[in-house]
């Protein structure tokens, strides 16, 4: 069963969206550095249907996309609240953040709007750095995916002195 911990509306983690994170616990991916390692545990409130109806309840004017942070543990899961929310509201783009290298083929990627995958390997950074290993790629109307990571990296601007 999948747990969360907590939620968030951000507007850095899927370009052009205001998304409600949903963090999600007992991450099995354990990555050095992570910035969220609270989220190893088995803790949490249970993630399902439910609990998807009171989000977009409450946060359903604020948000336009709703983003499972993690779910490693269960994709399967995660895959069938992603089916959910494009089923019972259309209105919101769905994305995965997951730390896998690959989406399982028990997946079907085609339920997913945005979908970011890679470990977190700090010194390749995180999704803004250039350098890191993570890609986040938006789904096209004709199902293909596309890497939009580069949105992520801001151009160097010289300075003034």
């Amino acid at each position: 069963m999948l747990k969360y911990v907590n939620t968030g509306i951000v507007f850095q983690e899927i370009p052009d969206e205001t998304t409600l994170a949903i963090n999600i616990s007992n991450c099995p991916c354990h990555c050095p550095g992570c910035h969220s390692p609270y989220l190893w545990e088995d803790v949490g409130l249970p993630l399902d249907t439910d609990a998807i109806d009171q989000f977009i309840d409450q946060y359903g004017t604020d948000i336009t996309c709703v983003s499972f942070m993690g779910g490693d543990a269960d994709p399967k899961a995660v895959n069938a609240l992603a089916q959910y929310i494009h089923e019972y509201y259309p209105q919101f783009h769905v994305a995965w953040y997951s730390g896998r290298l690959r989406i399982p083929p028990t997946v079907c990627k085609a339920d997913f709007d945005y979908i970011k995958v890679g470990p977190y390997i700090k010194h390749l950074g995180p999704l803004k750095s250039p350098t890191t290993n993570q890609r986040l790629y938006r789904q096209l109307e004709d199902g293909s995916f596309e890497d939009i990571t580069y949105r992520f990296w801001r151009k160097q601007v010289g300075r003034l002195a």
